[in-house]
């Protein structure tokens, strides 16, 4: 297990996103790989929109705005895939497939 100590001082400094899994290497020397299905809002998109992504916190996450999606690395050391509900994984399928001026107006 991770020690609250080791898992404070890991930072993210790269990551790649398979069609797989998300890979994160951070700044100790480790490098984290996941299976993309424990991020689905990642699974559902394609690889381009899956590449546009940046650190947060000087790394404490990594963030996808376009898909608005947040993944830390504090849940990656711990194992923890995404907690949202396929109640709101569904809401923003549908909400994504919408043109942008639709979006503005269900606002």
């Amino acid at each position: 297990m991770t020690s609250s100590v080791e898992a404070r001082s890991a930072y993210a400094e790269r990551v790649t996103v398979t069609n797989d899994a998300l890979s994160v290497e951070l700044s100790d020397g480790r490098t984290l790989s996941v299976p993309l299905v424990w991020h689905p809002r990642l699974v559902h998109e394609t690889p381009a929109e899956r590449a546009k992504w940046h650190l947060i916190g000087r790394g404490v996450g990594i963030h996808w705005p376009d898909l608005d999606e947040d993944v830390g690395v504090l849940g990656l050391l711990a194992g923890r895939a995404s907690g949202e509900s396929q109640q709101s994984l569904d809401r923003w399928i549908s909400r994504a497939a919408l043109p942008p001026k639709q979006h503005a107006a269900d606002s």
